[in-house]
């Protein structure tokens, strides 16, 4: 039986190790807002981010950095809200992590009450420790290497990680350390197929890749860029599943035609 047709229930971070195992590819979308949650609460997908992406996608910055936990936790609970059924990962955003244990614990605390059902850290390095506390208290911790955009100003731009050797090296050993602080899951983003698969094979927590190949355990892309509301966005790694910039635009120019032509509303949509 396929767990789609027994997936009502919401999954718990035991379902990671355990899909991985029994090699079932793990979906995940981002989500920001509660429309939007409620469409997916009723999808196959497995599980939903409340990615920091939506200081770029809702509120238009020019880079996730500009995301604090105060907005996200907002989008959070919008999210919860909407999506009863499905497991939320809520992203600690720039610096969160790196201000000390009490202000880390502090943002943690604020997602989590938010309604997430865990959180995700991006980079490994300085970190670990951290993010072991983290799950030593309770608090699932999803990790993410490779292209961690928050560090974009960091790495210079946004480029494929681990194309050299000792890089490579250097992320599959960050991969060994997340698992071994605890992490229930790890996001590989912009990483070679190659080094994602030998990354896959070498830990027991199931890898989520954006740009890292078909060898990952599972899947995530942003749910604006998937539905191609911005066309002219279309890096290597995405697939428009549909046309959705240009179904809104000619919805509601068929809308403002018929308002124009006296056509909307008719008698059907008007009270006697």
């Amino acid at each position: 039986m396929s767990h789609h047709t027994a997936e009502t229930r919401r999954l718990s971070i035991l379902d990671f190790p355990a899909r991985k195992a029994a090699k079932e590819k793990i979906s995940m979308v981002t989500c920001y807002d509660f429309t939007s949650a409620q469409v997916l609460n009723g999808t196959d997908v497995d599980t939903l981010l409340v990615g920091d992406s939506l200081a770029m996608v809702m509120h238009g910055f020019d880079s996730t950095v500009h995301a604090t936990v105060d907005l996200m936790a907002l989008h959070v609970a919008a999210v919860a809200r909407g999506a009863p059924n499905k497991f939320i990962v809520g992203d600690m955003p720039f610096l969160a992590a790196r201000k000390g244990l009490k202000d880390a614990m502090d943002g943690v605390q604020q997602l989590m009450q938010a309604g997430a059902h865990a959180v995700k850290i991006e980079g490994e390095k300085g970190q670990v420790e951290l993010m072991a506390h983290i799950v030593d208290s309770g608090v699932p911790v999803m990790g993410h290497l490779g292209l961690t955009p928050q560090s974009v100003h960091g790495l210079g731009g946004h480029k494929v990680q681990g194309k050299a050797e000792a890089e490579a090296r250097e992320l599959l050993e960050a991969s060994r350390r997340l698992e071994d602080a605890g992490c229930f899951a790890l996001v590989l983003e912009c990483v070679p197929t190659d080094l994602a698969r030998e990354i896959t094979r070498a830990i027991d927590i199931p890898t989520i890749g954006i740009g890292a190949g078909p060898h990952t355990d599972g899947q995530v892309l942003v749910l604006q860029d998937m539905l191609g509301m911005n066309p002219g966005f279309k890096p290597k790694f995405l697939k428009h599943y549909a046309q959705g910039h240009e179904m809104v635009t000619s919805a509601v120019n068929r809308f403002d035609a018929e308002v124009r032509h006296g056509c909307f509303p008719s008698a059907k949509e008007s009270y006697r």
